[in-house]
């Protein structure tokens, strides 16, 4: 009883402090997820806007582990595709344990128009409480990227802008969250990410985060948050058809986090 409720207000701790209860790939985590300008399969995770600039089609699959708690894991998988009229994906991904789980399904379209890319992205979400039932609900967000100069991008994005209720039953609404961030890349050697978030209902967290490709194939990735203070860091194996990736998070507080994904590219 102590260890369930224990783990109950662990959970209610995490959603209030407006940390993602999904996962968005442990490239984006090891840069201290100041992800929205990247792209990637994970761009339906991160920034629908985002993924109108993929190049090739990938299906992908991750895994959060978070403070050695399996009832604060997560399971991930998507897949992206790139055609001519515009890129499109659909993602699963579940979170929770027996007391408490999520499950959500989502479906997002991206375009690129000129120097910017746009998106938006439909999801149902399901939540599972042990002896108060089950709900389901429909959450939108959209976001775009936009080019500024070969060394400069600009994204944001909003998640949950009809502010959508937990259930029928309640006034009590799904976090809205807005972020907005800058990437410079003064090389194709270094990424450096300055990003800003803002659950409408908490204080602003800033995130800031960089990757290095050490050698052709392999990166190194560091990051920051504020409120809550987290260190994140982070490495990739890239070759050609398959990225691998692994990061680690620590919360100054409660421990550390691990992330793993894994991408598969294919098509032209």
């Amino acid at each position: 009883m102590t260890l369930s409720l224990w783990t109950c207000c662990i959970i209610v701790s995490v959603a209030q402090s407006g940390m993602e209860t999904y996962p968005s790939g442990a490239r984006s985590m090891g840069m201290g997820n100041s992800h929205v300008t990247l792209v990637d399969g994970y761009s339906l995770f991160n920034n629908i806007g985002a993924l109108g600039r993929l190049e090739r089609s990938q299906a992908f699959f991750g895994f959060d582990h978070r403070l050695n708690l399996s009832e604060l894991s997560t399971l991930s998988a998507g897949l992206a595709m790139v055609t001519t009229k515009g890129n499109w994906g659909i993602n699963v991904s579940h979170f929770g344990g027996q007391l408490f789980n999520q499950q959500n399904l989502g479906l997002g379209f991206s375009n690129k128009l000129g120097i910017a890319s746009f998106g938006v992205k439909a999801n149902y979400l399901q939540t599972n409480i042990d002896e108060f039932g089950r709900s389901g609900v429909p959450i939108f967000e959209f976001g775009g990227v936009a080019e500024l100069s070969p060394h400069l991008f600009f994204g944001a994005h909003i998640y949950n802008f009809t502010r959508a209720k937990m259930s029928r039953y309640t006034d009590d609404t799904f976090p809205t969250l807005v972020k907005a961030g800058l990437s410079i890349r003064p090389s194709n050697a270094l990424i450096l990410n300055v990003e800003a978030e803002k659950d409408i209902l908490l204080p602003p967290q800033f995130k800031a985060g960089m990757e290095y490709n050490m050698q052709e194939k392999l990166q190194g990735r560091l990051g920051f948050n504020t409120n809550p203070n987290n260190l994140f860091f982070g490495i990739g194996f890239r070759p050609r058809k398959y990225h691998i990736d692994y990061a680690l998070s620590q919360n100054y507080k409660l421990g550390f986090t691990h992330h793993f994904s894994f991408n598969l590219l294919f098509g032209q």
